[in-house]
Parts: structure tokens; C-alpha cells; sequence
């Protein structure tokens, strides 16, 4: 029998060679490259620029996000890999697939989106955000945003997820002289360390039984681990699911999302529900699926469970706010998004059950993207209305068609695609996928969960549509349309209304693979 450091000395034992890169493909890496430049030149420009040009410094971030979006065109239908080593060229630290893509589109389109909505309420906020560090730490989030579904080791995940995190925490708390804003930082900067402790410590259980970080290494060596080493792998895998179940908001590791969506500036909540979800996410399934597929039976009945679990606190908690509480529109969204979590861990729990997990994880990422244009959507709409009506309460929403009749209009439509109504089909149909997707892995039990849930959530999406078009208490109140925030609008608008009427463009996922 052999000893419990055997896979290490084994791996120590490899020629130095084969520990060496190969080749760089600088193509390959781009997207997340570019944000990253684009970054220190924010950062360095910021020294150099006078106050009253600081808005400079937005339309250059904005630029490069979508600099950073377009250099995905020349990545399309061709797989790519780099970081290899050389005594096997098919081990990589960085892959650039169907999944890569569709996850970095979905990352630098957010975030681009974020962006737009940012240079508005960086402006509104008259010195009370320090333009230089927002713009860095906001390129500096999703350039390791867009670095980690590219990950295909267990160190570059893990730096790529603290890349996306840490500065994640600086923007919640960024808003100077507020409470809530520094409370809300606090609470998700301790939530998140606890995750990246316990993902650590996982990981570390992993690599001891299996000498190796590389995801494609790991699923070959930890089917063979020895036998004394069988609970350490197991607590392993498990302490690691944890970790990354903190990342998704997933129940009950949710605790810190209304808070924080509360505290932080307004695009800053919409990047975290959104991009945030999809940085963990993606780790999630890259960690389970490629990494740890022999051990599904021990992450398919967990994350079902959690699935269970987050859509229905979730649409619960949404249901539960009450329309002239402040803030409260900001908070339903919050919790809907918790909901929403809920959804897109279905797919994933389905591919432990299924035959072809390929498709079933294709019906998370469609979900995905049907999600962010939407909901992102909502968050913009939620920004023109909270730049008169500060306490940003769904009241507030009231008879918003008088007033607005295009936006009011839209944010209608957003939310039915939320809840999967027409005229919202993209919402519907994406529903549909990941009903689908439980069906055919046999967890019937969890799709009348999804099923019941679909109608809790139809309570508070339908009231809040019916709000917008009621007569409103007071003179209808105008909304100025600055540039950048129409610009977010009318981006998120056009994606939502495209992908209603041609569904496929995501839905494909579902039917092809993505690795």
C-alpha cells in the first residue's frame, strides 16, 4: 500500500521540464489582458488629470471594456489554449472555449454596462466617489472576472476569484462618509473571506491526495486516490463546494446580499448581481464538472438541496418587502436575484445525473445570459428612478407610465422576462431549459420546487409591472436621461427584446457542448 505522500513525491519526482510554460498565445488572453492595461491606465492617468476632467476617466474605462468585449470576435468557433506544459501539451492553466466566451461575453458585457451606468452616478455623487479608484477597482474586478472561466487550474482559479472579489469589496464601501456603504462592505468583505478560507482549505485537501492543481489531472487522479486518503479527498470536494456556494449567494450563505446591495452604490449592486453570480458560477461548475465528475455523488444531492433551498428563500424574502419600505425596490431586486441563484444551480445539480452534464451546464449559461441583459435592465431603470426618488422604495414606482411611458414600458418588460411571461420569451423559454434539464436528470422532485417557485415569484414581479401603470398619487414626476444611463438602458433593452425574438442565440448552449 502506498504512503499518504506518495502522489506528492511522485509529482516532485517529474521531470523540471514539464513544470515549465510553453508558449504564451497572447490572442488567447486578450479580453481579460486588455481590462487589466486599460486598468493601470486609469490609475496612472488619474495622477495626471485635474478635477473637473476626472469624467475622462469613465469614457475610458468604458472604451476599454468594450475594446476588451470585441477582441472575443477573433476567439469565436476555435478552441484555444496557452500555459501548457510542456511534457503535455494538453494540460493548460488558460482555455479559451464555447463556455470561456459565452461566461467573459456575459462578464465584459456587464460590465460594460456597469460602466455606462457608473460615469451617471459617479458625477450625481459630486466628489463622493473618488473617480480614479472607482474606475481601477472596477476594471481590476472584471479583468479576474473575465480570468476565471478561462481557469483551468486550481491556483489560477482561485487568484482569478480574489481578483474579482477583493475589489469588489472596495467598491460597496467606496461611498464616502456612509454608514450604510461601509457596514454593507464590511459584512461581504467578512462573508467572503470566510468563503475564500474554506475554498483554500478545500482545494489544499484536494491537491495533498492528488499532487496536482490541474482540473484535467485531478479528475484522472482522484478516482485512484488511496485509501487513506479517501476522507481527505472527500472533505476536500466538500469544503470546496462550501466555499463557492458563499461566491453564489446560495441559501444559507446568503445572508449578506440585501445589505450589500443597499450599501453599495447603485451600479456596483447591479455588477454584483450579475457579474458577482457569474464569477461563481462558473467556478462552481468548472470545480465539479471537469474537476470532480467522479465524485458527483456527493455534489449532485448537495447542490440540488441548495438549489431547493436558495429559490425559495429567495422568491420568499422578494415576496415579503413591502412597497413603502425604503429602499425596498432595491431590496426586492436583491432577493429576486437569490431566487434567481436558485434557478441557475439546477442545471448544474442536473449534471451529476445526467448522461450528457455538457448540456445540462449549457442550460445554466443560457440562463445566465437571459439573466444578466434583463436584470441589469431592471437595475438601470432602478437607477433613472432613484436619481429623484432617492429612497428608491417600489411605491415610488407608482404610475411611472404617466411620467415615463418608454421606461415605465421597458422595466415592464423586464420583469415579465424575469418571470417568464410574454411577451418576455427569452425569460420563458430560459425557464423552460433548466425545467427541462431537472426533468431529464430525474429530479422530478426539484422541478415542482422550480415549479412552485415560478409562482411565488409571478406575485411580486405582476405587482410591481401592475404599479407602474396605476395612476399616480401625486403629479407624475419627470425623469432626466442623462447620456451614459440611456445608453445602459437602451443596450440592456436591445438585448432583452433580441433574445425574445430569437431565442436560439442563446439556447443553443443547451443542445451544444461547451467544452
Amino acid at each position: 500500500m502506498s504512503s499518504p505522500a506518495q502522489p506528492l513525491a511522485e509529482a516532485a519526482s517529474q521531470p523540471l521540464a514539464q513544470n515549465l510554460v510553453q508558449s504564451v498565445d497572447w490572442l488567447a488572453i486578450a479580453p481579460p489582458t486588455v481590462t487589466a492595461v486599460v486598468g493601470l491606465v486609469v490609475l496612472v492617468t488619474d495622477l495626471f488629470v485635474k478635477d473637473a476632467r476626472k469624467s475622462l476617466l469613465g469614457w475610458i474605462s468604458v472604451a476599454g471594456l468594450a475594446a476588451s468585449a470585441l477582441m472575443l470576435l477573433p476567439l469565436v468557433n476555435g478552441d484555444r489554449s496557452t500555459f501548457c506544459l510542456t511534457g503535455d501539451a494538453d494540460v493548460c492553466s488558460y482555455t479559451a472555449d464555447t463556455f470561456t466566451l459565452a461566461i467573459q461575453f456575459l462578464v465584459l458585457g456587464g460590465a460594460l454596462v456597469t460602466a455606462l451606468l457608473s460615469v451617471t452616478a459617479v458625477k450625481d455623487a459630486d466628489r463622493g466617489l473618488p473617480e480614479g479608484e472607482f474606475w481601477f477597482l472596477l476594471l481590476s474586478s472584471a479583468a479576474g472576472a473575465a480570468l476565471l472561466p478561462a481557469s483551468r487550474d486550481l491556483a489560477t482559479l482561485i487568484v482569478a476569484l480574489e481578483v474579482a472579489s477583493l475589489p469588489a469589496f472596495a467598491l460597496v464601501g467606496l461611498r464616502q462618509g456612509d454608514r450604510r456603504s461601509s457596514e454593507a462592505a464590511l459584512k461581504f468583505f467578512l462573508s467572503s473571506v470566510t468563503a475564500t478560507a474554506v475554498s483554500l482549505m478545500g482545494i489544499s485537501f484536494v491537491y495533498a491526495s492528488t499532487g496536482t492543481l490541474y482540473l484535467t489531472q485531478v479528475a484522472e487522479r482522484i478516482q485512484a486516490v488511496d485509501g487513506q486518503l479517501t476522507t481527505l479527498a472527500r472533505t476536500g470536494v466538500v469544503l470546496t463546494l462550501v466555499g463557492f456556494a458563499f461566491k453564489t449567494a446560495a441559501v444559507p450563505f446568503h445572508f449578506w446580499v440585501p445589505d450589500t446591495y443597499v450599501g453599495a452604490p447603485l451600479p456596483i449592486a447591479a455588477y454584483l448581481s450579475v457579474i458577482g453570480k457569474a464569477v461563481g458560477f462558473s467556478g462552481l461548475i468548472l470545480v465539479t464538472v471537469i474537476a470532480l465528475p467522479s465524485y458527483a455523488d456527493v455534489w449532485g444531492p448537495a447542490l440540488a438541496v441548495l438549489a431547493a433551498l436558495t429559490m425559495t428563500v429567495g422568491n420568499v424574502g422578494a415576496l415579503r418587502q413591502q412597497a413603502t419600505r425604503a429602499y425596498s425596490a432595491v431590496r426586492l431586486l436583491a432577493w429576486s436575484s437569490v431566487g434567481q441563484a436558485g434557478y441557475l444551480l439546477v442545471p448544474i445539480a442536473a449534471a451529476a445525473y445526467s448522461d450528457d452534464p455538457e448540456r445540462s451546464i449549457g442550460s445554466t449559461v443560457a440562463y445566465a445570459l437571459m439573466y444578466a441583459a434583463v436584470n441589469l435592465g431592471a437595475f438601470a431603470v432602478a437607477a433613472l428612478v432613484g436619481r429623484t426618488r432617492a429612497r428608491n422604495r417600489v411605491a415610488d414606482y407608482r404610475g411611472l407610465y404617466a411620467s415615463n411611458p418608454l421606461t415605465a414600458m421597458l422595466l415592464a418588460f423586464f420583469l415579465l422576462c424575469l418571470a417568464g411571461l410574454p411577451p418576455g420569451i427569452i425569460g420563458l423559454f430560459a425557464k423552460v431549459t433548466v425545467f427541462s434539464a431537472a426533468v431529464d436528470a430525474g429530479l422530478g422532485w426539484l422541478a415542482v420546487v422550480m415549479a412552485v417557485n415560478v409562482v411565488i415569484a409571478l406575485f411580486y414581479y405582476l405587482q410591481w409591472t401592475a404599479l407602474l401603470f396605476r395612476t399616480p398619487e401625486q403629479g407624475a414626476a419627470g425623469h432626466r436621461f442623462p447620456v451614459p444611463l440611456t445608453a445602459a438602458i437602451t443596450v440592456t433593452a436591445v438585448a432583452a427584446v433580441a433574445l425574445s425574438g430569437a431565442p436560439q442565440l442563446i439556447l443553443r448552449f443547451a443542445d451544444t457542448g461547451l467544452f
